[in-house]
């Protein structure tokens, strides 16, 4: 949804004061610690991060989340944030902020993503996208049951900016998560869906990670090779709160 606000240097539009963000993909200057991040992002492949991949008919919205990295008071954590209970889709459910790419975002095929990851961002948390460096794009994947061809887009926070819920009729709140409590085996679990899919979560920030954010994220902690053993037969419901 697009907001007219001016918020974090950047308008209604998407365009910042003084130009529009870097979209541009650099490795230059990341942290350390991000380059297996960064090294995976170059040769891991879709089937690797998901079953769900985009139809070869072209079906499906584009769109494009922001997996961003940051660094806090332990260590490196992740930006999420919890939509809306009230929402028709994946109501109350923690994501990486993203949605739908707009016309104005440019070509789906190419930076059209990049740009949709930070104007999302910006609209849903207030993140000043002049603080982002974007360093990787991983491939394109498949959300089913709302039709998204998601473009996952990697970014290092590196200039920090106050976030927090923009909208409260979409966001529920906006938090970080510590990469620590992401790979600790206590905090992880599997879901079960009523449909019988089983799939990785993280019981984190007294949220219940699950989903397409959760599959994501257990695969790029794989990949980057900061996954600690854990039992998968732990299983979690989704009404865990119940």
């Amino acid at each position: 949804m697009k907001h007219v606000r001016e918020i974090g240097g950047m308008s209604g539009t998407g365009d910042a004061e003084g130009g529009a963000p870097d979209v541009t993909l650099r490795t230059a200057g990341l942290p350390d610690w991000l380059a297996p991040v960064a090294d995976a992002a170059r040769t891991v492949r879709g089937e690797q991060l998901s079953r769900f991949l985009p139809p070869k008919d072209g079906a499906g919205r584009q769109s494009a989340v922001l997996i961003l990295f940051g660094e806090g008071e332990r260590g490196p954590e992740l930006l999420l944030m919890e939509r809306a209970g009230s929402l028709r889709s994946h109501a109350g459910q923690p994501s990486f902020p993203g949605g739908a790419l707009d016309p104005e975002d440019g070509d789906p095929r190419t930076d059209g993503p990049l740009h949709a990851a930070l104007r999302e961002a910006w609209e849903e948390t207030g993140l000043d996208p002049h603080g982002v460096q974007l360093f990787g794009v991983l491939p394109r994947l498949y959300i089913p049951v709302s039709g998204f061809v998601v473009t996952p887009v990697l970014g290092w926070w590196r200039v920090p900016s106050p976030v927090a819920a923009v909208d409260p009729a979409e966001t529920a709140r906006v938090f970080t998560v510590p990469v620590a409590d992401l790979t600790d085996p206590a905090n992880r679990a599997t879901t079960v869906h009523p449909s019988g899919h089983r799939g990785p979560a993280f019981l984190v920030e007294s949220a219940l990670v699950w989903g397409f954010t959760a599959g994501v994220i257990d695969r790029l902690l794989h990949y980057a090779g900061w996954e600690r053993p854990w039992d998968r037969e732990n299983t979690v419901p989704l009404d865990w709160r119940s």
